[in-house]
């Protein structure tokens, strides 16, 4: 099975933002990334509208709709307004994180027991929507025996701790994913994603240990790549890598 990249463009448009004006223009970086080998583009628009903002999303679905195999994710924690939005744009898939509002970044996954009933509720509004639900979770088994009740489509690994301690020993790095992996494939009716501080470094260890990842989503690590080495050529890499 080919994992698919997915590219996070969100510190593309916080680059933008810190100048008030359209530059990069995060239209043509998604393009381009996509041209050069991403299967998706993600976005994270959190309520600061710090990178990523609201009005960005239907365009970004507009251009990704151009291409035949090309996925719009929109990942972000479910408020009434994060999930009216989610609806009028109608992504691929959208990845619901349990962030709070003034979180610098992602950092732990869905208590799946304490949040059983509203992320039932929202996956089954998504399922009405024709939009693929996808619940972000650390790695761990407790709770996943919720998952089937809750009825999302996928999961997608945090796997900030993978890459942590990759560099010191890669085998105990990715052992709690692959016994979350293995639970799941015997239990669950789920897919299952990937992704936070995923690297050129760590990226090809994982895939090949874990070997039912359908996406995985990239973003800081590509763009810090993409300074030294180009976009084409970072890109490329990371496709290569998948």
């Amino acid at each position: 099975m080919a994992t698919r990249l997915s590219i996070n463009v969100n510190k593309f448009a916080l680059i933008r933002n810190s100048r008030g004006e359209n530059m990069p223009d995060l239209l043509d970086i998604s393009r381009k990334c996509i041209e050069y080998g991403s299967k998706g583009i993600t976005v994270h628009p959190r309520p600061d509208e710090r990178h990523v903002r609201y009005s960005d999303l239907e365009p970004l679905r507009k251009l990704t709709s151009e291409y035949e195999d090309i996925e719009f994710n929109i990942e972000g924690y479910p408020s009434d307004d994060f999930l009216k939005k989610v609806v009028e744009v109608k992504p691929d898939q959208v990845t619901f994180v349990p962030d709070p509002p003034d979180a610098l970044t992602s950092s732990f996954g869905w208590d799946l027991e304490v949040n059983k009933m509203f992320l039932t509720k929202i996956c089954r509004e998504c399922r009405e929507n024709d939009i693929r639900s996808s619940l972000f979770i650390s790695p761990e088994l407790k709770g996943l025996e919720y998952l089937n009740h809750i009825g999302a489509d996928r999961v997608e690994l945090y796997t900030y701790d993978y890459a942590r301690y990759y560099k010191i020993d890669p085998a105990s790095a990715i052992t709690p994913y692959k016994q979350v992996v293995d639970y799941l494939k015997a239990n669950c009716n789920v897919s299952i994603n990937a992704g936070h501080d995923l690297s050129q470094e760590n990226l090809a260890y994982l895939l090949s240990e874990l070997k039912f990842i359908d996406e995985v989503s990239i973003g800081h690590a590509l763009v810090c790549d993409s300074l030294i080495d180009g976009l084409e050529k970072t890109v490329t890499s990371y496709s290569d890598l998948v």
